[in-house]
């Protein structure tokens, strides 16, 4: 029996905040979780922007930090209107909602095709770029069932596999995850398809910025946005040290399904999965053996207590913000804390005795100014010395 779409709530940016917001994630060393900080603190994108230059120096920042201007998001956003995109805030409703639900979530998406297909729950389906024929025909018998299921399917745009689920879901909608920007897709024989998908049913998503050559350790960014969007995900094929595992890691750790299909030991584009059976993922043999995994996840409401959005309006700033006074002595404290080795913020917190404001206050600062390395949500270690 076919499911129904989410519910879409949220609240649409304003045309000034949407700026802001792109501001400041296309700032120097902003990242979704060094943005999402940022805002939680200041309580705006705009007044986060104000303060950057001032958080970097306490930081210990060597040189003059970069704001993307005005200019340059007006002109990013210039260039997805004439590529027929927007940029999408997490907080709005035509952000996928399993998507927004993960720790570091994209703060803007750009987006071009049915944006429908981002409200519907989804199956994420990956595996070996020099896929047998076999499967490539399995792939797509579990895309086109569960799209007649009522599941969107997410993918990568990549050869082999990828490709085999984008085309069999192309009537039911797909998403296709990119590596680069929207207008660099990747690989450039799948041009036309994607130009099929974003015409149709399905959608285009990407994290990155137009113009954006995709280089190899933008891939992983593109599995983690498939495994992100996705209640869980189908691995068809997967060598050993194949990115399709690297999609399969970010979907366990985000707490979603993992079905691995089986295959000969004798083929070396099986060995992942065959690991991943090992490891506790779901057998599957059949569309339906994915289908049975993912009902009951597939709520109407699953993710409609989510609701991660900076306020509708922001306050109009007649001066610098406001920020939390913390002496050098604390500061030092914090960094004396903090080693090569990853720590919980939690940890850090008990260890110097400092309020969780204070301790937060300095990690964005020494963020910012390019000394901390952040691994998850919770986990922080200092940089490697340049």
């Amino acid at each position: 029996m076919p499911i129904g779409g989410a519910r879409r709530n949220g609240t649409a940016l304003t045309e000034r905040q949407r700026i802001a917001w792109l501001r400041l994630i296309r700032s120097d060393n902003v990242g979704p979780a060094t943005f999402r900080d940022l805002v939680n603190h200041f309580g705006s994108a705009e007044a986060a922007l104000e303060a950057l230059p001032d958080l970097s120096r306490r930081g210990g920042a060597d040189r003059q930090f970069r704001i993307a201007s005005v200019a340059d998001a007006e002109r990013e956003l210039e260039a997805a209107h004439r590529f027929g995109a927007v940029f999408v805030g997490i907080g709005e409703p035509d952000y996928p909602a399993a998507l927004k639900e993960i720790d570091g979530a994209p703060p803007l998406l750009a987006m071009k095709g049915n944006p429908q297909a981002a409200s519907r729950p989804s199956l994420g389906i990956v595996g070996s770029r020099n896929a047998s024929a076999s499967g490539a025909k399995f792939a797509a018998m579990i895309a086109r069932d569960a799209g007649a299921a009522g599941y969107v399917i997410t993918s990568g745009l990549a050869r082999g596999i990828d490709t085999a689920a984008h085309r069999a879901s192309l009537g039911t909608g797909t998403i296709a995850a990119l590596a680069g920007g929207l207008d660099r897709p990747y690989p450039p024989e799948n041009i036309g398809l994607l130009q099929e998908i974003t015409a149709g049913e399905g959608l285009a998503i990407s994290e990155m910025p137009f113009g954006w050559e995709p280089r190899a350790r933008d891939f992983p960014r593109r599995n983690r946005l498939v495994a992100g969007t996705s209640l869980g995900v189908a691995i068809v094929e997967a060598a050993s040290r194949s990115g399709s595992l690297i999609t399969a890691r970010y979907a366990a750790d985000f707490g979603r399904l993992v079905f691995a299909v089986p295959g000969s030991p004798l083929d070396p584009r099986c060995h992942g999965t065959n690991d991943l059976l090992k490891q506790g993922a779901i057998l599957t043999t059949s569309p339906a053996d994915v289908l049975e995994g993912l009902a009951p996840l597939s709520r109407d409401d699953l993710f409609s207590r989510l609701n991660a959005r900076e306020p509708a309006v922001e306050p109009v700033s007649s001066g610098p913000p406001a920020t939390a006074t913390l002496g050098e002595g604390g500061r030092a404290l914090v960094v004396e804390a903090l080693g090569p080795t990853p720590v919980e913020i939690d940890d850090v917190i008990r260890h110097t005795g400092l309020a969780a404001s204070e301790v937060h206050l300095v990690l964005l600062e020494l963020d910012l100014a390019g000394q901390l390395c952040r691994h998850g949500a919770n986990l922080v270690s200092l940089a490697p010395a340049q």
